[in-house]
């Protein structure tokens, strides 16, 4: 059996060989087969001296980036797939300047290419509703506004973000996946609606004191107040204070400065590798697997640089 790399340094001299590259990804998009992707028909010819594929039903033409995060990059493989190991297993995330001296491109591709990747990396809830032990959490994220100047703070305000923050709510099942969101305000309707959307009716929930969260009277609710205190046994939600702790740390110390137009992504990101921690037996999930499950993510997805920057069609918040 070939022998897989285990390390950033093994995966760099790997996937330096074209050959290497395109099997590995043909390997994760195609598992049962290469497919055309205009038409479904199995056993496309596969032309070696250009790296492609000729279906043999459409007769059209196709390429292993066609119809995934990478279409229309210019970009290879040897240079997509070591960025990708780097952000899906860099617990704190990665900049793109850092990528940019890392990989040899320009500092804008860099940002283009992190953010293609973390659309890979955003998988929405499939399997059904958490149910168990779930925690329910929300935070700010942003400045504070007694640390801005005078004028910046009075900008902030009146911006988009409200009193200078942007929120972000989550729900948890206790040694499983998290769930998470974008939410315009910390109201009942949104944060309730979340909670029913993820989580099974009649499962414990906890949560901290905010009234937002009174009336989820379908759930086995507690609350923990953290005026008081943040453990009573089996109520608490530090491991919802885990994930944000692990999130504002990649925010504040990667990525410094974050618009809201594109904090969802960021928010996928570590979401991703939070649910990609561990296996099933709670070992360590490895970098090597992170890698390859963020590769199967990479079909039908698409990610233009005016759609990322709000100039062209859907506003980027629809990814």
């Amino acid at each position: 059996m070939e022998q897989k790399p285990s390390t950033l340094l093994e995966a760099v001299k790997t996937y330096s060989d074209a050959d290497a590259a395109l099997t590995e990804a043909v390997d994760s998009r195609w598992p049962k087969g290469v497919t055309c992707p205009h038409c479904g028909a199995d056993g496309p010819m596969f032309l070696k001296t250009r790296r492609i594929w000729k279906c043999s039903k459409c007769r059209k033409q196709f390429s292993i980036k066609a119809g995934t995060v990478f279409e229309d990059s210019p970009i290879g493989l040897d240079k997509w797939l070591p960025a990708v190991w780097m952000i899906a297993g860099a617990k704190n995330g990665i900049s793109s300047w850092e990528l940019h001296r890392a990989l040899g491109v320009t500092q804008k591709t860099a940002w283009f290419m992190l953010h293609r990747i973390r659309l890979a990396m955003q998988h929405r809830a499939h399997g059904g509703k958490l149910g168990g032990d779930v925690e329910v959490d929300e935070t700010f994220i942003g400045a504070k506004a007694r640390n801005m100047h005078a004028d910046k703070r009075a900008e902030k305000i009146k911006g988009r973000w409200p009193d200078g923050k942007a929120i972000v709510a989550a729900v948890l099942h206790r040694g499983g996946k998290v769930r998470t969101k974008v939410v315009e305000t910390r109201r009942k309707p949104e944060l309730q609606a979340l909670v029913r959307e993820n989580v099974e009716a009649g499962s414990n929930l906890y949560s901290d004191a905010l009234k937002s969260y009174e009336g989820l009277d379908e759930f086995t609710h507690q609350v923990i107040d953290h005026a008081v205190a943040y453990v009573d046994g089996q109520v608490y939600t530090n491991s919802m204070e885990n994930l944000w702790s692990l999130l504002k740390r990649g925010l504040r110390g990667t990525y410094v400065s974050v618009e809201p137009f594109h904090l969802l992504r960021y928010v996928d990101e570590q979401a991703f590798r939070y649910n990609n921690r561990q296996d099933e037996a709670g070992e360590d999930l490895g970098d090597f697997r992170r890698f390859k499950t963020v590769l199967s993510q990479i079909v039908g997805k698409r990610l233009t640089y005016k759609t990322l920057i709000g100039k062209e069609g859907e506003t980027a918040e629809a990814f």
